[in-house]
């Protein structure tokens, strides 16, 4: 799968996710690597959710996973602090806002 076709795939899945108990702002560049490898931003501002892809200078934390990690975290197969700790999800930047992503999990 290229990284156009995963990026939809993971935009698509957000769509219409409620972000009223996200912290606004919250800014986050997601990097994937792995076969589908690339980089996309999430930003909520204004009660309002956005995803596209590229990178994000003005983010509040910087989070690296592999393609197949990240669809497991969004499948709810994978939780992201266990990920983290074990070394599966690196984070750089506000730890807290990073955590903001799980509220977004359907």
């Amino acid at each position: 799968m290229t990284f156009p076709e995963y990026f939809q795939q993971v935009k698509d899945r957000f769509q219409g996710a409620d972000v009223s108990q996200v912290s606004d702002p919250t800014r986050i560049q997601i990097n994937i690597t792995g076969q589908a490898a690339g980089t996309f931003y999430v930003e909520i501002k204004g009660g309002k959710l956005a995803m596209e892809p590229y990178e994000y200078r003005d983010r509040d934390v910087e989070l690296t996973i592999s393609d197949e990690n990240f669809w497991k975290i969004v499948e709810r197969k994978l939780d992201p602090v266990a990920a983290f700790t074990f070394g599966k999800l690196k984070a750089q930047g506000d730890l807290g806002k990073a955590l903001e992503l799980k509220k977004l999990l359907p």
